[in-house]
Parts: structure tokens; C-alpha cells; sequence
């Protein structure tokens, strides 16, 4: 262990998920010859948020639909904080990228016209338990370089500033990697396991995003400047309990009404002034968390209604990516063919996560997905400023990233070596918890981290909300918890990434903290619920809230404007009344 391996290349991806295969192919088939390498923390054909497969494409433009409607939609749902430039950018490639991942393989079932079968508003179906493999073994079969368990841990930067390269240490040998490229381009995912998850113990790795995405390529770019955008707008899955298995194939292709524990569909009877069934995604879980605090919960969705037929169809798909969910399911359906009663599935909210793909979390990028960091290029669930991205939005933007990147390398500029004693600096940081020092295991402080996020900056303890007050004391107890990070022990290789994990979640958990403080508003109900700023403010914060990490460790707090196109666009109103409050919360000044 503790050995250190050199690598070159042209092209860089960290991530071989699904941007990251996407990205391989995409640079190899527009130039054979470029030396691409793809940097996966676990194996390409099981890796990242798709490991276990989808049922649906999320991001996909029917007959009728435009960038421009599209763009529409998005604005709507996220209350007009969304960067237009790359919602349009991307959704101008999003059905080509889904053509392309069906002729590798994909099956899509498609109508009696030839159209892939219809599931929502921007959503198809698909058959993808094995979409992961599709995508894993097309990267391979592209002639890329796959550089399988390898977990990056820093950027490496010339004297510049420009990115050159990265390191990573091998999960199962140790090895310290020092790659060096000609362009880096992040597709590494969101972070989870910030926040305290809604099952404990044994099943804390039961969680709506995957576990292993803990923010690796956020707090790189974290602690190396770059600005970053919008982690204030987490995001909070509305799920079935305990299986934490997504509803929307429930919702939408079965057409199950979300109900209360009075057989009511709430969300048109008590919450038509936000939108009732057609109201933004977080006011579906604000609804559910409101009929739960007025004694109407808890809340389901009744399958009662459904066609049959498309029910087992449902279990058969849930098998591939949530099989409790299916197990519970099918219980249902086999007590109603013996003449019981199809009872509801319980529903609700999961642990808050910082993901760009269903939020707007992320790296702050330009319409080629370049960041503030020359050299780098951010794609996927790590790039921030529009939301509903999900799997083909990640394809699309890997896309755009790439040929962009490959024009760069093509000009051949004069690009500078990392300094040795900035590696040697990284080497000692990432195999530190190796070197017998330190006492403290990582799910000690991964457990801290937890209870300090869940009671302090608006877990599922808090019912999601958070006042200023209470992140004063979120930023205290993060900085004594950074005070111990240095101290962190490991003993082998897979606890050596353990260690990293805690070290990745509590960087992008303090960033996380300022956002949400600096922003005094609530414009996006449990996802951002400001318990004493209750009301929405668009004269003051129609605005991206970034950051950027300054040499001495403060955090620079960055108001950028919103850009908007020229759409008629309505946003809907906030309900009366339909705030949360909370006693003897306290308002910080700006």
C-alpha cells in the first residue's frame, strides 16, 4: 500500500457513471486517436445512481415539446431560479442522447406509432435493469482507459491555476494514482449521507441516492476554488417508506392519486392554491408533510384504481431497482386477487441530499460546461444551475462538455506540470488516516456529522426546516468537527475510502451551511424552509446564491443574477398561509 502509480492522457473523466461512459464514447468516436481515460471510484458495469437500473427516462421531449417548452416547465418547478442557457443547450440533445443509448442496446417500448411509450410530462419507459452494463461495456468497447476503484481525492493544478490532472488511492490496493491530462472533465455525482438517513442502523444505506456518492468531486473542487452554486436547493425525495423506491412509476404510469389517511386526494382538496396534482415536485412533499401535521396522515398512494394488468407490469419493474418495493406490492395485489381489499402504499420524505441532476447543486459552469477552474469541465449530478437533468440530461451534458473539451486539447496550448510538493502535499493528505496517527474511525465522525445536519440545518429530525440560529450552531459544531478530521484511522484500503466518504461529506456539508444561510427567503417549501424568513422575496432573491473557498478557508458568499430568455412564463403564487413557523427562531442580519 502507499505505492504511487503515474498515468497520462488527453482527456480525463472522473466518474464512470452514467455521464462518465456516456463522455468516454462520445470523446473516442469524435477522435479516435485521443487518449481518454475514465477514473471510477467502483466498476463502470455497476456503478454510480444507475447501478441497480431505472424504469423510466425523466428528461426526454415528446411530439409537441421544444427546448423552449421544456425550459418552461423547469422554471415553474423551481419558482424562476434555474439557468436558462443550459436548460435550452441541453435539452436541444436530450432525445439524440436517448437514440443513441437505445442503439447500444437500451430497450424502450414504444406505441402502435412507433413512439416510445408516454409516462409523464417529459418521461418515457424504459426496461434498464441492465442500462449500467450497457453503458459500462460501451466505454470499454470505445477503447477508452478504464481505471476501475479508484477514488479521486484532489484536483492537481499548475502554477496557473489550470487543472492538469488528478490523484486518487485504489479501494482494494491502496496505491496512490497521480494522473496527469491534458483536460479534466468531473462526473463524479452528488453527495449523500450527509444528513441522517430515514432508516438507521444496518439499513442506513437504504437511501433514495446512492450511498456511495458522497461528494468527491464536489469538495475537490471545494477546496481548490472553484465556484460552486446553489447547494441551498437540496433535495428531498418523496418515496415510498421504508424501501425509499421512487413513486413516480406509481404516480404516473398507474395514475395512483396521492391520498391521506381519510381516503382524500389531498393535494387537489386542501391544496389547490399551490397547483394541487399538477403543483412543483417540493410542494408534494410539503403537501404530505402538512396533512401529517393536521392529523390526516399517513399519506399513500392507492393503488385501488389501478389497471391490473400495468400493475404487474410495475412489480415486474421494481424488481430490478427497488425489490422490497415490489415485494410490498405484490403482497397487495395477492391479497386482493383472494378477495382482500388493494390497500395504499405509505409514502414519505427521505433524507435531504446535494444533487444537481434532481437540483440545482453543483459546480457554477458556463453553456460548454466549463467552471471557474480552467482546464476543468463538470457534467452530470455534480454541475449545478438547472435541475431535471436525471439520466439523459447527464448523457446530454456529457456531450456538450466533450466537445468542448476535445477543441481545447486540439489547440495544443503550452499546459504547465503539477509541482512535485503539491503532489507530495495531496499524497500525504489522502493516505494520512494510513499512517498509524490518527484514533478516531470514520463512522464515528460520519455519525456526527449526521446528528449535527439532521438537528441543526433541517434533516428529517426538524421536519426539514431550520432557522438562522440554529446554522450558527451547524457552523460550530462543522468546525469542531474539522478540527478531528486530521485525526481519522484506517487500517486497510476500504477503510481508507471510508475515511475519505467523511472527509468529502463534511466539505460540501459547511458549503452547504453558508448557502443556506445567506439565503433569507423560502422559496422552495422543505427543500429550502427558512423558519424565520417564511415568505418567498423575488425583489431580493431572484438570484443564484454561489460560493467560492478562498486560500485562507473562509467561504465567499456570490450573488449572481438570473439571466432569463424571453418566455412567457407565469410562476405560481405561494399559498396563504401555507408557511411553517417555528418558536423562538432567530433572524440573523445579512
Amino acid at each position: 500500500m502507499g505505492e504511487t502509480v503515474e498515468h497520462r492522457c488527453d482527456l480525463l473523466i472522473v466518474g464512470g457513471g452514467a455521464a462518465g461512459c456516456v463522455a468516454a464514447v462520445e470523446a473516442r468516436e469524435r477522435d479516435p486517436d485521443l487518449d481518454v481515460l475514465v477514473m471510477e471510484k467502483a466498476h463502470v458495469y455497476r456503478s454510480g445512481c444507475l447501478a441497480a437500473g431505472i424504469s423510466a427516462i425523466n428528461a426526454y421531449l415528446h411530439r409537441g415539446e421544444s427546448p423552449q417548452s421544456f425550459l418552461r416547465y423547469v422554471i415553474r418547478d423551481t419558482h424562476g431560479i434555474v439557468r436558462d442557457d443550459l436548460t435550452l443547450s441541453l435539452a436541444a440533445e436530450l432525445n439524440e442522447q436517448v437514440r443513441r443509448v437505445e442503439s447500444w442496446g437500451l430497450p424502450i417500448p414504444r406505441d402502435e406509432r412507433g413512439q416510445p411509450l408516454r409516462r409523464g410530462r417529459a418521461s418515457i419507459k424504459i426496461f434498464g435493469e441492465r442500462l449500467k452494463p450497457i453503458l459500462g461495456k460501451r466505454a470499454e468497447a470505445s477503447g477508452a482507459a478504464i481505471l476501475n476503484r479508484v477514488n479521486a481525492t484532489g484536483l492537481l493544478l499548475d502554477e496557473s491555476g489550470r487543472v492538469v490532472g488528478v490523484c486518487g488511492v485504489g479501494t482494494r490496493d491502496g496505491r496512490f494514482h497521480v494522473i496527469r491530462a491534458g483536460a479534466v472533465l468531473l462526473c463524479t455525482g452528488g453527495a449523500a449521507g450527509i444528513y441522517r438517513p430515514s432508516n438507521p442502523g444496518v439499513a442506513a444505506h437504504r437511501m433514495w441516492y446512492s450511498p456511495f456518492n458522497t461528494g468527491a468531486g464536489l469538495s475537490m473542487g471545494i477546496r481548490a476554488g472553484a465556484e460552486m452554486t446553489s447547494f441551498e436547493y437540496r433535495f428531498i425525495p418523496l418515496r415510498i417508506k421504508d424501501a425509499v423506491a421512487p413513486t413516480g412509476e406509481i404516480a404516473q404510469w398507474l395514475g395512483a392519486p396521492q391520498i391521506n389517511a381519510l381516503g382524500e386526494p389531498y393535494l387537489d382538496k386542501h391544496y389547490a392554491e399551490l397547483g394541487g396534482r399538477s403543483m412543483p415536485t417540493q410542494d408534494r412533499l410539503y403537501a404530505t408533510l402538512l396533512e401529517k401535521r393536521a392529523g390526516r396522515g399517513p399519506c399513500y398512494l392507492d393503488l385501488r384504481g389501478v389497471n391490473p394488468r400495468r400493475l404487474r407490469g410495475t412489480i415486474a419493474a421494481y424488481l430490478s431497482m427497488a425489490p422490497s418495493s415490489a415485494m410490498i406490492m405484490r403482497d397487495e395485489a395477492y391479497y386482493a386477487e383472494h378477495g382482500g381489499a388493494m390497500a395504499p402504499v405509505e409514502i414519505a420524505g427521505g433524507e435531504p441530499h446535494v444533487v444537481g441532476g434532481h437540483g440545482l447543486s453543483g459546480y457554477w459552469i458556463d453553456e460548454r460546461r466549463r467552471t471557474s477552474l480552467e482546464g476543468l469541465w463538470a457534467a452530470g449530478d455534480v454541475a449545478g444551475g438547472m435541475p431535471k437533468k436525471y439520466a439523459s440530461g447527464a448523457w446530454a451534458e456529457a456531450v456538450l462538455a466533450v466537445r468542448d473539451a476535445i477543441e481545447q486539447i486540439r489547440d495544443g496550448q503550452d499546459r504547465g506540470d503539477p509541482e512535485p510538493e503539491h503532489i507530495e502535499r495531496e499524497r500525504q493528505r489522502a493516505l494520512r488516516p494510513l499512517a498509524g496517527e490518527g484514533s478516531i474511525p470514520a463512522r464515528e465522525l460520519e455519525e456526527r456529522l449526521q446528528k449535527v445536519m439532521d438537528e441543526y440545518a433541517g434533516g428529517i429530525g426538524q421536519q426539514y426546516g431550520y432557522s438562522g440560529g440554529e446554522l450558527a450552531l451547524a457552523r460550530l459544531h462543522l468546525e469542531r468537527l474539522h478540527d478531528e478530521l486530521p485525526h481519522l484511522s484506517a487500517s486497510t484500503p476500504f477503510e481508507l475510502m471510508q475515511c475519505h466518504d467523511v472527509l468529502d461529506r463534511a466539505e460540501v456539508a459547511r458549503v452547504l451551511v453558508e448557502h443556506m444561510d445567506h439565503r433569507k427567503e423560502t422559496r422552495w417549501h422543505c427543500y429550502q424552509e427558512r423558519l424565520d424568513h417564511p415568505e418567498r422575496d423575488d425583489g431580493r432573491w431572484m438570484v443564484f446564491v454561489n460560493s467560492a473557498r478562498q486560500p485562507d478557508g473562509t467561504i465567499q458568499m456570490i450573488e449572481r443574477p438570473v439571466q432569463r430568455t424571453k418566455l412567457d412564463v407565469q410562476l405560481p403564487e405561494l399559498a396563504d398561509g401555507a408557511v411553517i413557523r417555528r418558536r423562538g427562531s432567530t433572524r440573523p442580519s445579512r
